[in-house]
């Protein structure tokens, strides 16, 4: 597989863990064709430009986290890769996945199943989930940061945080929120693109 060593050059797994991304990527990859969970260009690269995109969110995950939620999970990233991850290293985390996308809600429940990853998938709008209360809030690829932490506001615990990857634009972005929201963010840089990084938002709360 393309990338897995680079992969596992990067992040120290267990053979089970290893095994239960492998089932994901096959799973994932019968899945596709049929209802794009991610882009063709990017499905030899599965390894690099999607699991260790998502791990490396995970291991900025605070100790004291007994809840995760991810909002629109699509094809899972990060959210069944936190959760493939969680299994093992912390299996009294809490996992809940958001995806309004009736079809890929099924692919995210149906891979949990298989994979034996205890998670709860959630086939509805963000906005019509009722408050999660998740100590960690996650959100790859979904939308601009001002949207993203009205979604905090919501789904957002009292002393949680948000870990948004976003690419180079993240300082427009983040001038754009401050508009609107008052919070506190800590850029940490992209293991896996030297443009992006991993966004630590909190404090989270309307102008």
């Amino acid at each position: 597989m393309i990338g897995k060593e680079a992969f596992c050059a990067a992040i120290d797994v267990s053979r089970e863990t290893l095994a239960r991304l492998e089932s994901y990527d096959a799973t994932l990859r019968k899945w596709n064709a049929a209802i794009n969970l991610v882009s063709p260009q990017t499905v030899d690269r599965l390894w690099t430009r999607h699991f260790l995109d998502s791990a490396q969110i995970f291991a900025l995950m605070p100790a004291d986290s007994l809840s995760w939620a991810d909002l629109g999970s699509g094809g899972g990233f990060p959210g069944l890769v936190v959760a493939i991850l969680a299994a093992e290293q912390r299996p009294d985390l809490r996992i809940t996945l958001v995806e309004s996308d009736g079809r890929k809600a099924a692919f995210l429940a149906t891979t949990a199943n298989a994979l034996g990853l205890s998670i709860a998938v959630k086939a509805q709008r963000i906005e019509n989930v009722p408050p999660l209360n998740a100590d960690v809030l996650s959100a790859r690829a979904l939308a601009p940061l001002v949207d993203l932490l009205g979604f905090a506001e919501r789904h957002l615990s009292e002393n949680g945080r948000c870990l948004f990857p976003k690419g180079k634009r993240w300082r427009d972005e983040c001038a754009e929120a401050q508009k609107s929201w008052r919070f506190t963010y800590t850029p940490h840089r992209s293991a896996t693109d030297p443009d992006a990084v991993i966004l630590e938002v909190e404090g989270v709360q309307r102008v």
